[in-house]
């Protein structure tokens, strides 16, 4: 179980931010204006989904969805969070989540994970939930197909919506796992974060109520506390059931109204209360270093005065595009600074969003060196008043509204190809948040028809209300270490004033070339075509072309507007001298930062817009190859960039030295966090002797990388595209591939050779070994325990091995979690290879307390060597097989899957038909398979590996 908070965020890289708020449904501020005359009705709500309201006030969504086969996906959905605890329930809206799977009505204590797990359903990957301030949610996928099963399911959401047992005995126990998740965030972020949360939420509820709580309430807090607040607020005219997969309609309403009908509100209810930050005169500055923070970061918040209103007319959603386009514009800015040399920040992104509770405001983010975080504040500032000053180009208008109708076209063009656990969350959202739902039919038409009346001046208009002087926020988080002077807020405000009186010019737009390959090669020849596995399910096509590349496609209706592509060479770096690896290891990741056939990256972003394409080379330990993808209008491009990535790729010692500070500013303080600095050493340990080792790049390394040799070697990987093999898999037509193929690649370059990669002397440490690293200020530790070394590949041991790995986890769940309540989360993983060479590897791994390690470490070992001696149960088995199995179903209709296993079978030299054959083989697999597999590979020993806090 997670506790996660929900973010409405509309840029890629918000992800990065650890700030825990709750935003909004997408919203329009207030005193947001637009022009012209546009409809105001109210948004339609999509035809697909069928809502109603019980007499107990409980809303339920329903929606009939055939992808996968034979799954519905449940969840209920509660407006109460940790935003409504009193100050004795501090963290008890988390932990009643928690409860709810240990003892019901109708499952007792373990019941129901053991239920689950005995149909397939798996807990943490499938079974789960999260609470965040203003909202718990659980989540349940069920068997649809049967219906024992599904009524099952639906006992199961019944018990969750109010029927937990809470008894005196259940609720200890549960104390030490979720004071264990608490540990889990323990760290830099969380101690920086505590210090400025009360300026982001000022004068607001929010800043003191962090979902996971306190360590000292949930060691205390009384029985009654926590009964109250599953008696205050799980009740039915507060939640929403949501049910979409494979199943009409009218039996999932029954369903709902059998089961949910009967539940009753409270006689005395409380109100639900919304709570508020309050504005502030001037702004804040918050500046905060921690001796673990990893990276320097900066953020900018201009908070909206009034509470953001919801999106709910023709008119708001309007809205809310202009706004998309905005961000779509600052962003499209601001990435281009990051490919500058020298550049002010590794990425910086702009957004209008919601911040914490009923809160909006302008953003902007970036993260930056250590020592240059007062230049990309000024970077940001600047970019802002830029565009207040002079607005933006209508050439930049115009790509952006090309890359929003493109987006939204693949929506359109995929919308009935969406699983069911896609879809659920938009109607979850719906209730919690009434974000609205019209649907991808409307809204791309609406896109389509009222894109092109937004005019310039609108986009424009929008930052003088986003910019104000107060009500501002500015906070800086970084590290703290010898020889750093940490910026001082009036540094801050001097920066802040200075930039409104600065001399900022103009951006200047420069136009790129209409087409990517305006001369396009000679063509080559397809020499043979073969149709394999005709009929089955694992049917593709190869073509053989004139100059020895290989081209293998397979066409699927799992996506309408999707292509993803693979490729691979053998040789990688293996081939590189000791000497040579050493020098390009920091290096090779720099080479594609250069643009293809003189159009750099931000060129290169200009001339994509409107497309959905991206290629990508590597060079790998072995081999070398493209990883890309496209939409179906778009593949000619992909195949010409795979084209120039062999023939024309940029030598670009700008573009590199850009590459080289980025990773110096986000790797320079990264070996401060205890657990990358724990496996950073750990690799260092088992690879003691290595001489072709690596490991962490760090500055000297950085230094010392050398481009030129790197760029020689690159040409020479990829002189011979003879060797290569392509793959495609999706909405593919047979004569475009060929057409393409003949084009683009059977006219590259190739010599005749067919490489093979170098297996090299050293292996890694095996064996027992013992490894304790000391790093972090924390109460945390992390035990990691591995079983490996070389061994003759069979699929069969493979196939066991891997059903060990989940088997054990099964047993650390209930031994660490469940009956020590030791461990948040605890799993096991096993494993086999065959290249470079055939090796296993079984690890166990888990964080802990430091006063619980050994104990915890000697408790996983005892677990494994029960299956060692007796072999796991068939109960055991049975729960693994069916969840493998389910897992099998859904990513038979998945891209992603075939692309992976055609290439697999190809580069592992294996059967494809082992697809075919999955099922056959799981089932297959006995008790006796396992218990041969661990006593053959974990009775040799094993590396016990430590991370323990730095000794006082």
């Amino acid at each position: 179980m997670t506790t996660k908070r929900s973010k409405v965020f509309k840029t890629l890289f918000v992800c990065c931010l650890f700030l825990v708020f709750n935003a909004n449904a997408q919203t329009k501020t207030p005193e947001k204006q637009t022009t012209g005359t546009v409809p105001s009705e109210v948004l339609p709500i999509t035809p697909e989904v069928k809502i109603g309201k019980l007499s107990n006030g409980l809303t339920y969504y329903i929606q009939n969805n055939g992808k996968p086969e034979d799954k519905v996906e449940l969840r209920l959905a509660l407006k109460a969070g940790s935003i409504v605890e009193t100050d004795d329930q501090v963290g008890l809206a988390h932990f009643m989540e928690h409860m709810n799977f240990n003892g019901t009505t109708n499952f007792k204590k373990n019941e129901l994970v053991d239920y689950l797990q005995s149909i397939g359903v798996e807990f943490g990957a499938d079974l789960n939930a999260y609470t965040g301030f203003d909202q718990t949610v659980y989540i349940l996928p069920i068997p649809s197909d049967d219906p024992e099963k599904l009524d099952k399911g639906f006992q199961i959401l019944q018990d969750w919506a109010g029927n937990a047992l809470l008894t005196a005995e259940d609720i200890d126990d549960e104390r030490g796992v979720v004071i264990e998740e608490y540990r889990t965030r323990l760290g830099a972020r969380t101690r920086m974060q505590s210090k400025y949360l009360d300026k982001i939420a000022y004068k607001s509820k929010y800043a003191n109520r962090l979902p996971i709580g306190t360590k000292e309430n949930l060691e205390t807090f009384k029985y009654e506390s926590l009964r109250n607040f599953q008696k205050d607020w799980y009740r039915p005219n507060l939640m929403a059931v949501i049910a979409v997969g494979d199943l009409d309609v009218e039996t999932l309403e029954k369903k709902i109204k059998e089961n949910f009908s009967g539940l009753k509100n409270p006689q005395n209810e409380k109100p639900r209360e919304e709570f508020y930050s309050e504005n502030h005169e001037g702004t804040f500055v918050a500046i905060e270093w921690d001796e673990e923070a990893t990276g320097s970061q900066i953020q900018i918040f201009y908070k909206d005065k009034g509470n953001p209103e919801k999106t709910k007319t023709v008119s708001d959603y309007r809205n809310d595009m202009v706004e998309g386009l905005f961000d779509q514009m600052i962003n499209n800015r601001l990435a281009e600074y990051s490919n500058k040399p020298n550049p002010p920040f590794i990425y910086g992104f702009s957004y209008k969003g919601g911040i914490i509770g009923n809160k909006e405001a302008y953003q902007s983010f970036a993260q930056t060196n250590e020592t240059g975080q007062l230049e990309g504040l000024k970077v940001l500032l600047e970019e802002n008043e830029r565009v207040k000053r002079y607005g933006f180009k209508a050439s930049e208008l115009e790509r952006a509204k090309k890359d929003y109708l493109a987006r939204l076209e693949r929506q359109f063009k995929n919308k009935d190809k969406n699983e069911s656990g896609r879809i659920v969350n938009s109607y979850i959202q719906h209730f919690l948040q009434e974000r609205p739902i019209p649907g991808i039919e409307w809204t791309y038409n609406y896109a389509q028809s009222e894109l092109p009346s937004i005019k310039l001046k609108e986009v424009n208009a929008l930052i003088s209300d986003f910019l104000h002087d107060d009500n501002r926020l500015v906070v800086l988080t970084g590290p703290k270490k010898d020889g750093l002077t940490k910026v001082t807020e009036k540094e801050v405000i001097d920066l802040l004033e200075s930039v409104k009186k600065a001399d900022i010019k103009d951006y200047e737009d420069e136009a790129v070339r209409d087409e990517l390959m305006p001369v396009k090669p000679t063509k080559g020849s397809i020499t043979k075509k073969e149709v394999n596995n005709e009929g089955q399910i694992n049917e593709t096509t190869t073509l053989t072309l004139s100059n020895g590349a290989k081209v293998t496609y397979k066409k699927t209706d799992f996506k309408n507007d999707e292509v993803l592509m693979e490729a691979f060479s053998y040789g990688g770096t293996s081939l590189y001298s000791t000497e040579e690896l050493k020098q390009t290891a920091s290096a090779n990741g720099g080479l594609f930062e250069a643009g293809i056939d003189g159009i750099d990256k931000n060129e290169m972003a200009k001339m994509t817009s409107g497309k959905i394409v991206r290629v990508r080379p590597y060079i790998g330990g072995n081999d070398e190859g493209f990883r890309g993808s496209a939409s179906p209008k778009d593949m000619e491009m992909m195949f010409q960039m795979i084209h120039l990535y062999f023939t024309k790729l940029d030598k670009d010692p700008e573009a590199f030295s850009s590459f080289i500070s980025k990773q110096k500013a986000f790797l320079g303080n990264i070996l401060s966090n205890p657990n990358i600095s724990f496996s950073i050493a750990l690799g260092e340990f088992t690879n003691e002797g290595n001489p072709r080792y690596t490991g962490f790049p760090d500055e000297e390394a950085l230094d010392k990388a050398n481009y030129d040799l790197a760029y020689e070697k690159y040409k020479e990987r990829f002189a011979n595209a003879g060797d290569f093999h392509f793959y495609f898999v999706g909405n593919v037509e047979d004569d475009k591939i060929a057409e393409y193929a003949e084009t683009y690649i059977a006219s590259l370059p190739s010599n005749g050779d067919n490489e093979m990669y170098k297996v090299h002397d050293f292996r890694p440490k095996s064996g027992s070994h013992e490894f304790t690293y000391n790093k972090g200020t924390e109460p945390k530790s992390q035990v990691r325990l591995t079983f490996s070394g070389e061994a003759q590949y069979d699929e069969k041991e493979a196939r066991a091995l891997s059903a060990l790995g989940e088997i054990l986890s099964i047993k650390l769940i209930e031994k660490l979690r469940e009956e020590e309540g030791g461990v948040y989360g605890a799993g096991a993983r096993g494993s086999m290879s065959k290249i470079p060479y055939g090796r296993y590897s079984f690890s166990i791994s888990f964080p802990c307390g430091p006063d619980n390690a050994e104990k915890l470490a000697a408790a996983s070992i005892a677990e494994l060597e029960k299956i060692i001696k007796d072999g796991p149960t068939e109960v055991d088995l049975d729960k693994v097989k069916k969840a493998l199995l389910l897992t099998r179903k859904e990513n038979l209709e998945q891209n992603r899957f075939w692309l992976s296993a055609i290439k697999g079978a190809d580069y592992n030299k294996s059967d494809l038909n082992n697809v075919v054959n999955y099922e056959s083989n799981v089932n297959a697999l006995t008790t006796k398979d396992i218990h041969n597999v661990a006593k053959k590979y974990l009775t040799n020993g094993y590396i016990k590996a430590v991370l323990m806090p730095e000794e006082e």
